[in-house]
């Protein structure tokens, strides 16, 4: 599998996703100014996943709460949070507004009924794992969130 890069350019100013591979599984990775723009860049690595994220229309919005211990709990609760929705709604995300409070996450993710025609999901997300699961800002002060997603 290849790595996906979104924005070649890899400063604090440009927010940008990528996938990463991880044997059977897909790593998802998101880069921000802020933890909150790496969580709703990472989300958008989720939607990736399954379709491409230009294809779908933001015109529902369905609120998500998390509370976690720590930071990285709270990426992976926040990613099968959205999993959750997207199954039991049958919907795709594809815009993402993420506010954190210490260890509570509030959001709106925007999106669709899925189209299997137009979306064409390539596969399902089962879940968010802790493997590979950090949240961290780099020497660049670039938050980073990323996990491996199971398909």
């Amino acid at each position: 599998m290849s790595t996906e890069i979104r924005h070649a350019k890899p400063d604090i100013e440009t927010p940008r996703w990528e996938h990463f591979p991880h044997m059977a599984d897909m790593g998802v990775r998101g880069y921000g100014a802020t933890v909150e723009d790496a969580f709703t860049h990472a989300a958008e690595a989720l939607t990736a996943v399954i379709c491409d994220p230009a294809q779908v229309g933001v015109m529902t919005p369905v609120e998500i709460r998390c509370e976690a211990p720590d930071v990285e709990s709270l990426l992976a609760d926040w990613l099968n949070a959205l999993v959750y929705e997207m199954a039991v709604r049958r919907m795709v995300f594809g815009r993402f507004d993420v506010r954190i409070d210490g260890s509570a996450l509030q959001a709106t993710a925007w999106g669709e009924p899925i189209e299997r025609e137009r979306h064409r999901p390539a596969v399902e997300v089962k879940g968010a794992t802790y493997t590979e699961l950090k949240v961290y800002r780099d020497e660049n002060g670039v938050w980073i969130a990323q996990c491996v997603v199971d398909v």
